[in-house]
């Protein structure tokens, strides 16, 4: 908790710097795709958060890996400050600062994250479905779906907005009958 908290922490004021930077150029959600993508490759990559996190790996080596892997596709704005958290050595938080950036661009821009666990991946005309529901439910004027498969609901999904949490599987409606027999 401490360590997500001191993240949380560093993270903020630079993510706030980028969208500042971001918006003062009109560049929010073509860096906001670039955080996306940098995210995913994050999380799927563990060799990569290890070496972004090494503190024995030398700043300049960090560099050129992050430049190789940003290629020509990033933005010279997201390079920069790429290069800026490696110097102030600040880079082991870069999936913090991704994730907080994504969030100040869904509040600017009126879009509410739904984070959806199902039994089974979703087909788009039900991943359309919930995010009308959600938008109706929410007055957003969009809505960003988060979806993972979770086998062990063993069908319907679980919907997270923020702090509230549906819970439409077939898991829960089991132990809401079970509570009510007990009861």
């Amino acid at each position: 908790m401490k360590g997500s908290l001191m993240s949380r922490g560093v993270a903020e004021p630079y993510a706030q710097a980028l969208m500042s930077l971001a918006q003062s150029r009109g560049l929010t959600a073509e860096i906001g795709d670039e955080m996306r993508a940098l995210s995913q490759l994050l999380e799927e990559s563990a060799e990569l958060r290890d070496f972004i996190s090494n503190p024995v790996i030398e700043a300049a080596d960090k560099k050129a890996v992050l430049r190789r892997i940003a290629g020509e596709r990033a933005s010279e704005m997201l390079v920069n400050f790429l290069m800026l958290l490696v110097d102030k050595r600040r880079l082991l938080f870069l999936s913090a600062i991704a994730e907080q950036y994504l969030v100040l661009l869904r509040a600017r821009n009126e879009i509410v994250l739904a984070e959806v666990a199902s039994a089974q991946a979703l087909s788009e005309d039900q991943a359309r479905e919930i995010a009308s529901r959600v938008r109706s439910m929410t007055d957003a004027r969009d809505v960003e779906l988060k979806t993972s498969v979770d086998a062990s609901l063993l069908g319907g999904a679980v919907i997270k907005i923020g702090s509230q949490v549906l819970d439409l599987s077939l898991r829960g409606q089991l132990r809401r009958i079970g509570i009510s027999l007990a009861g």
